[in-house]
């Protein structure tokens, strides 16, 4: 499905541009958690940072969508609430139960989370509230639906699985990071952004619309930089890292 040609090309240029940023993103580490770094300006408290930045997500997509002019059907409601759960999660949940007290994240970086994250969100909320023509209800049976929604709860399994593990290693009064064991963690160094990839593809997968795919897109073309740097970090900080890990893709990358 696809909407308008000026959104079309809007959508297009936005993927042109997340992989554009890919090598960049290879270069240059962003500073905040484990990476965080001086040099990058005036920094915020990190779990305000990161419930600002994942939260526009749900806010723009849950606006766009809810009152836009399109009628809302059955498979329509299925894409908005597993949105609204993944960032639910992403935006509140996790950093609550994360351990950030006392840590910082730069401004710069919410700023640029905020970008990233209302710009996503409001392509694919656009879309699905005003720009596409209404599902049918039998898109629920349609091939590319169930399959997508599978790939979507495997990718959501895996990445709560993984966030689950890196909670319980960080606990008050213990090592700030260790190596976490068990699960994917005996294959990739960052499981949770490998299940996060995941889902945005299975998403793109059951909308089969642009600005899914663009989403599916920027989510690897950001996590996957990311995982090369945790990755790089893992090895240069525990000299009997596992050797046979791979960063974020099992037996691949």
């Amino acid at each position: 499905m696809s909407g308008p040609g000026w959104f079309t090309v809007v959508v297009w240029v936005w993927i042109a541009l997340a992989i554009v940023l890919v090598p960049p993103q290879i270069k240059i580490t962003a500073p905040y958690g484990r990476h965080m770094r001086p040099g990058w300006g005036p920094g915020l408290p990190a779990r305000l940072g990161w419930i600002v930045m994942e939260g526009v997500s749900p806010l723009v997509f849950g606006g766009l969508f809810l009152f836009g002019a399109t009628p809302k059907t059955a498979p329509m409601w299925v894409f908005f609430a597993v949105w609204i759960a993944h960032y639910v999660n992403r935006s509140l949940i996790f950093p609550l139960r994360a351990h950030m007290t006392g840590r910082e994240m730069p401004a710069a970086i919410v700023a640029g989370g905020v970008l990233f994250n209302a710009v996503n969100a409001g392509l694919n909320g656009a879309f699905l509230g005003t720009v596409s023509a209404p599902y049918p209800d039998g898109w629920l049976t349609d091939g590319r639906f169930l399959v997508g929604i599978v790939i979507f709860l495997a990718g959501a399994a895996i990445n709560l699985r993984a966030d689950e593990t890196l909670l319980a290693l960080r606990r008050p009064g213990g090592p700030d990071y260790s190596v976490p064991e068990g699960g994917l963690f005996r294959f990739v160094s960052c499981p949770n952004h490998f299940g996060e990839i995941v889902e945005w593809a299975g998403f793109a997968v059951m909308c089969w619309n642009l600005p899914a795919l663009s989403f599916a897109v920027w989510t690897a073309g950001n996590l996957i930089p990311r995982s090369l740097s945790h990755h790089r970090w893992y090895r240069e900080t525990f000299p009997g890292y596992p050797k046979e890990r791979k960063a974020v893709i099992p037996f691949v990358l």
